[in-house]
């Protein structure tokens, strides 16, 4: 069913769209009538997407960014505040991980992780940012943490401290930016189902930790429309340094 138009003309930027809840994301804001810039390295996925939304009607702008390299993050906004003009809002997605136990995490495991889940969230959130601040309109910035980063979770270590960092960030910003009518806040989503995590799921061994859960079942990408739209629209104008766990009750088995 077709959202809402709650962000008509309004300008997001979206990290991270090229694969995963990016892809799922792209298309929820697109129907809530946002005029999107899509964000990614993968520039060639981008392209495909972007005539995609076209078709259905959405103003969509691809551009090349990877968010660990802070030229390549102001390039970006700039190509796409050119394109769309100020932005309003930011959902910053853009994320990887490796699983491993922490023992075996490497030191390049682990700078690759934080370079893009902490360092790449914190240089993409502070630009926009610091525009929003100078052009005095104030706007939402929406992280997408993890509840990796409220409880820890085998595998994951470096993972959970790389989202628990973003966690602290989006406290951080909405506490300093309240003031400029700047909303901060973070979705923390459990075990989604994406083309990332696909083949473990259908694994034995993923089987097994699914059954695990109280609802015995992965989320569906389209459970964190709700809160998304939400952060990103006037629907959060009282809302700033929240983070919503959005989890499908899994955090109750994860200890």
């Amino acid at each position: 069913m077709p959202h809402a138009r709650v962000l008509e003309g309004r300008n997001v930027l979206l990290t991270g769209a090229s694969a995963g809840l990016g892809l799922h994301f792209a298309n929820t804001l697109a129907q809530a009538g946002a005029k999107l810039a899509l964000g990614a390295r993968r520039v060639e996925r981008l392209d495909a997407l972007s005539a995609e939304l076209r078709k259905g009607g959405a103003q969509v702008e691809p551009v090349a960014l990877d968010v660990t390299d802070a030229k390549s993050v102001v390039a970006a906004i700039d190509k796409a505040e050119t394109a769309l003009g100020p932005l309003d809002v930011l959902v910053n997605n853009a994320g990887v991980a490796s699983p491993k136990w922490i023992v075996d995490t490497t030191e390049a495991d682990y700078d690759m992780i934080m370079d893009t889940n902490a360092k790449g969230a914190w240089l993409v959130a502070q630009e926009v940012g610091r525009r929003m601040i100078a052009r005095k309109k104030g706007g939402q910035i929406v992280n997408i943490a993890s509840m990796g980063g409220l409880i820890p979770s085998r595998h994951l270590g470096a993972y959970g401290m790389s989202k628990a960092a973003a966690i602290h960030m989006t406290k951080a910003m909405a506490l300093e930016w309240a003031r400029h009518g700047i909303n901060v806040n973070a979705i923390c989503p459990g075990y989604v189902s994406t083309e990332m995590n696909g083949e473990f799921f259908a694994s034995d061994e993923g089987k097994k930790f699914v059954a695990t859960f109280l609802r015995r079942r992965l989320m569906d990408p389209k459970d964190l429309d709700g809160p998304l739209l939400m952060l990103a629209s006037a629907a959060s104008r009282a809302l700033t340094g929240s983070v919503i766990a959005c989890d499908d009750a899994q955090g109750f088995t994860l200890y």
